[in-house]
């Protein structure tokens, strides 16, 4: 019975909690083969993307203290 002030639908919601029920739901069904190489070719794809940002990536967080761009500057300058 709802009460004074309240509509009826939220009455039902309240009075819901004690209708709920103790049995699980079965399990799902064991994953076959096909599911399993599914699964793990996009774990392998995931990791192949993230390996090959960091391959791209490192060269170019490279902040070039020890390497070209001095040489290029030092050639430049001999060759006026």
């Amino acid at each position: 019975m709802p009460r004074r002030g309240e509509s009826v639908p939220f009455a039902f919601v309240a009075e819901a909690e004690s209708f709920r029920s103790n049995v699980a739901p079965p399990p799902p069904p064991p994953g076959g083969a096909g599911q399993r190489l599914r699964t793990a070719l996009g774990a392998l794809g995931v990791v192949a993307g993230l390996v090959g940002a960091l391959v791209l990536g490192v060269p170019a967080l490279d902040t070039g203290e020890n390497g070209g761009t001095a040489g290029t500057q030092q050639e430049a300058a001999r060759g006026r």
